[in-house]
Order: C-alpha cells, then sequence, then structure tokens
C-alpha cells in the first residue's frame, strides 16, 4: 500500500529561502510541489522521506533563485491489485459506493462488484442516498456506514485530465481505486465477526 520511490528533480530555490540551510529550504519546496498530489503510475504522495543528493546551485542570468538537481524519496500511497483494505463508507447510490480511507476518498465499488445477491434500496435516515443490501440464506444485511468495509483492490487507475467535464459527473480524481466486495469476508466487519 506504501511504498518509497526514487526521484530526481531541477528544483528552483527563490532568494528568500537563500537564508535557510540548503536541505530545509529544498525540503519545503519540495513538500510544497509533491505533498497530497497523485504522479501517474506512482500514486499519492504521503510525504517527503529523505533527501539524497543535492547538485548544482547554478543561477541563471536575470534569475535570482538558484537551480538546483535534487534526487529525493518520496512515501507514496499506491494499493496493488488483489490487496485488501479496509475503508470507511463515504457515500452510497445506484451505481455502488464509494468509500474513504480518511487521507484518499476516490475509491468506487461499482455494483457489478457488489456480494452478489445485492440490492439497493432507499435509505430511510437519509433520503438522497440508498443503502445497498446483501440477500444470504433469507436474510438481509446492510451496508451502512456504521462499521468499516473490507474491499478487495480490483483496478487503480490514472485517469487522463479531461478537456471538458459535463456539469452532473463527479470531480475530476487523478487516482482512482476501483475495489470489490464480491468474496468472502469483504464488507462491513460486523458481516463476518
Amino acid at each position: 500500500m506504501f511504498f518509497l520511490s526514487l526521484i530526481e528533480h531541477t528544483l528552483r530555490v527563490p532568494p528568500h529561502l537563500l537564508s535557510l540551510p540548503l536541505n530545509k529550504a529544498i525540503m519545503g519546496e519540495l513538500e510544497k510541489l509533491f505533498l497530497d498530489k497523485v504522479i501517474a503510475n506512482l500514486g499519492l504522495c504521503i510525504s517527503v522521506y529523505d533527501i539524497r543528493s543535492i547538485d548544482g546551485g547554478f543561477i541563471f542570468p536575470g534569475d535570482g533563485a538558484s537551480t538546483y538537481t535534487v534526487k529525493f524519496r518520496l512515501i507514496m500511497f499506491r494499493p496493488f491489485v488483489g490487496e485488501i483494505i479496509t475503508a470507511k463508507l463515504k457515500e452510497s447510490d445506484t451505481n455502488g459506493l464509494r468509500l474513504t480511507l480518511g487521507f484518499f476518498d476516490d475509491i468506487y465499488v461499482p455494483a457489478h462488484l457488489m456480494p452478489n445477491p445485492s440490492q439497493s434500496e432507499p435509505d430511510p435516515e437519509n433520503k438522497n442516498q440508498v443503502r445497498w443490501m446483501w440477500e444470504f440464506q433469507g436474510e438481509k444485511y446492510p451496508i451502512d456506514g456504521i462499521d468499516e468495509i473490507r474491499f478487495r483492490v480490483h483496478n487503480v487507475n490514472y485517469p487522463s485530465i479531461p478537456i471538458e467535464q459535463p456539469k452532473e459527473s463527479r470531480p475530476f480524481a487523478p487516482m482512482v481505486v476501483t475495489g470489490s466486495l464480491d468474496y468472502d469476508g469483504l464488507g462491513p466487519i460486523s458481516w463476518w465477526v
């Protein structure tokens, strides 16, 4: 779920930061650039782990900033296909569920990857949402926001940025995790305890 990724980047350090120790100034600039950003095929940057090397310090003509080539490691959130993760329910609709880890909210469980047989019913507590029910041996088991939900990562996708986005569509997400609940032991934890 979490990986260290080695990155090399050419970084411009503004003149007002040159009074700070070099490592501290560069660390601050790296955090501004990468923290909470998704890098395609690497994942979501959680933290700058360390700085491996700093080369350069060139000042280009007409620019008061110095430019460095920095090698550093980032802690990245990138779940792998087949991984089992526990999350909380953020919202549900007739298309499926949206789950959250707290720091990452773009986890979707589509209707065809719900436990079989499942159906959506109007939520009596929230008129704008539905509640999914799994039927097993004549009993109905709800998927609601009370329990944590275990899901298996079905796919991790890095969609390209759309030129135009329809008004009715959900906001663009640079990394989307598709989950599955259609396996033993998956779903709300209370089902299996």
